[in-house]
């Protein structure tokens, strides 16, 4: 085995930012049992239960203090919905693989997702 120096080791053209292979595909524990779910609930509340999570707002809005006992058909709708979500198997795999897209887009640019301009 021959000697490198160290600017040679330190220099990765598959990993140019240090932040580990883009094209890595494998999850951590943490990135499936915490950071995937968070993707679920955002787009679960955002696109498929957008409509109970107005409702239920609506109702806490109006009725403030005593919202705890009022709202509770409204609470228990966009449950059972965020619940039929979270566990939809198609509904994870569409989540990791945008997970999974955006960790690769950092690992290549190393630019968090909220600091890139977005393309329109």
């Amino acid at each position: 085995m021959s000697l490198q120096t160290e600017k040679e080791i330190a220099f990765d053209p598959k990993n140019p930012h240090d932040l580990g292979d883009p094209n890595d595909t494998s999850l951590r524990k943490v990135e499936k049992e915490v950071l995937i779910p968070r993707i679920m609930r955002d787009r679960a509340k955002q696109i498929h239960c957008s409509k109970e999570v107005q409702e239920f707002e609506a109702c806490c809005k109006a009725n403030s203090i005593l919202m705890v006992v009022t709202c509770r058909n409204e609470n228990s709708a966009l449950k059972s919905c965020l619940t039929k979500w979270y566990k939809n198997d198609d509904f994870r795999e569409e989540c990791t693989k945008i997970y999974l897209e955006e960790r690769s887009d950092y690992r290549r640019t190393g630019i968090p997702k909220k600091h890139r301009v977005q393309k329109m």
